[in-house]
């Protein structure tokens, strides 16, 4: 099975995290955290700030690591490193995604997660708790 190894960034801001629902292909729906790809070469963070900068039109300061998810889709194995992320600026545009939101902890299970994405969520509730 190959390995696909990308970058999400969990984006904070006032208590809440910002997700996106993806616009395309068999996930088209679910909700995720922005990120993408690494491409050869490129570190995660490298790889994260360009890929938000491509999906989203909008520059991050990338913080700590959250954690590295270790997922099995049925076409491929996932690593997904997340790392806690503020905006630098402030507006967004979403050029790959069909919604957003910002999501409290309240609010976190109102969304269908991807599944990888989905082990994330009792972290991300204690960060915004």
């Amino acid at each position: 099975m190959k390995t696909i190894e990308v970058t999400a960034a969990i984006i904070i801001k006032e208590g809440k995290v910002f997700a996106t629902q993806r616009g395309y292909g068999d996930w088209k729906g679910w909700w995720e955290f922005p990120g993408g790809k690494m491409e050869p070469g490129e570190t995660p963070q490298e790889a994260l700030k360009r890929e938000i900068l491509e999906e989203l039109d909008a520059e991050i300061e990338i913080g700590e690591l959250l954690d590295t998810v270790e997922w099995d889709y049925p076409a491929f194995h996932l690593t997904m490193h997340c790392f806690l992320c503020t905006l630098i600026s402030e507006s967004m545009h979403l050029n790959e995604h069909e919604d957003a939101a910002w999501l409290s902890a309240e609010t976190l299970h109102s969304v269908k997660w991807l599944p990888a994405d989905e082990g994330l969520i009792p972290k991300i509730a204690a960060v915004l708790a």
